[in-house]
């Protein structure tokens, strides 16, 4: 993996992660593709250390940009009640591997996360933290994001909802 390449997509990544903690919702659907895939499937507890404790087959969402363009624009109205007043947040990335797949202009990159958010004048902070992984595209010199997967490692979320954009 050339290292210019690295710094670019985690460029890329970064610059993500500040238009979202910025509240650029608009600016954020340009940088995800027409046809992006975005779920984020369920973790559960299992006792079995072999079996996998992702349940793909169940999400919290699977979302199309239809789907996320749909939830941004709700942010911009008076009835995003979740929003009001609008929470503080912070999206750190970090842990970014990146590997060739067989389309000479993607990458999968794996990326883990850590999500806080605090409102108004509560004590309490939510979290949600795990891993990422996304389908990074160039299109016309620019970066995209074709897929995200997210994957919690909490098997219970403690946030209060999931409209902040993981």
């Amino acid at each position: 993996m050339n290292s210019a390449l690295h710094y670019e997509i985690t460029q890329f990544l970064y610059q993500e992660a500040y238009l979202l903690d910025h509240r650029q919702y608009r600016e954020w659907l340009e940088l995800l593709t027409d046809d992006i895939q975005y779920c984020m499937p369920l973790r559960v507890t299992v006792q079995n250390k072999v079996q996998t404790n992702i349940v793909h087959e169940m999400s919290y969402f699977t979302d199309t940009k239809k789907d996320v363009t749909t939830k941004v624009e709700r942010l911009y109205t008076k009835s995003a009640w979740v929003d009001n007043p609008a929470p503080r947040q912070r999206h750190f990335i970090s842990n970014i591997m990146i590997e060739p797949t067989s389309n000479s202009n993607e990458y999968k990159v794996r990326s883990y996360f850590l999500f806080k958010r605090s409102r108004s004048s509560e004590i309490n902070t939510e979290e949600i933290f795990g891993e990422r992984e996304d389908i990074i595209r160039k299109i016309d010199q620019s970066w995209k994001i074709a897929s995200r997967i997210v994957y919690p490692d909490q098997s219970v979320l403690t946030v209060m909802n999931l409209s902040m954009f993981l």
